[in-house]
């Protein structure tokens, strides 16, 4: 259901307020999304309390539903869709997610580097 517009110099249905009702998921979306991220966080609880498959293939697992528990929070909870007026906000995500992802390559480089620079520590005398 669209608002009239408030602006006096567009009168009209405002087209914002008819982008913020279909914005918002229905109950079912958010019971949907609910139970997909409790279903993607008693996995990996339940593989590493348990001990289940050997160390490797535990950390793929908790790295690989971490991945999809982004993915269904970003879809049911944020409501990033790829539709026509959702573009932008992809966009926005994509540069996001670019920025973090130089911050931390360059953030780990530079800490790799600092530590093959630092001095060898002088042996301790015996005494």
């Amino acid at each position: 259901m669209a608002t009239a517009s408030r602006h006096p110099a567009r009168p009209g249905e405002d087209p914002s307020a008819a982008q913020a009702a279909q914005a918002h998921g229905s109950i079912e979306s958010y019971r949907k999304g609910f139970i997909l991220a409790l279903v993607l966080t008693v996995i990996p609880f339940a593989l590493v309390m348990g001990n289940v498959l050997p160390k490797a293939a535990t950390i793929a697992v908790v790295l690989g539903t971490a991945v999809v528990q982004m993915v269904v929070h970003l879809i049911y909870f944020l409501h990033l869709k790829t539709g026509e007026g959702e573009r932008w906000n992809l966009v926005a995500l994509v540069f996001t997610v670019i920025v973090v992802g130089i911050v931390m390559a360059g953030s780990l480089w530079v800490m790799y580097n600092m530590n093959q620079s630092m001095m060898v520590p002088m042996p301790m005398p015996a005494g």
